[in-house]
């Protein structure tokens, strides 16, 4: 299964105007996105009654991933 992970395939399209990411060409993008969209929604359900905490851990949980999109997304980021 970690082979699937591995190579040098983008699992990313890079967005067509801006900086960043854009949506997802490759079915472990598609996994990565849900991953984290369900990692953000517990987060905020775990942490519901702090909102203090669960403001940070919803912005870590949010920012934590980044290197692995930037990684993969086809030719990087950059403006555009």
């Amino acid at each position: 299964m970690l082979h699937l992970l591995r190579g040098d395939r983008p699992w990313f399209r890079p967005k067509r105007r801006g900086y960043g990411t854009g949506l997802p060409i490759a079915w472990q993008g598609w996994v990565m996105l849900l991953v984290h969209i369900a990692l953000i929604t517990g987060v905020t359900v775990w942490l519901r009654d702090r909102p203090w905490m669960m403001t940070i851990a919803v912005v870590l949980a949010g920012l934590l991933p980044m290197p692995l999109y930037r990684a993969r997304t086809e030719g990087g980021w950059r403006w555009r």
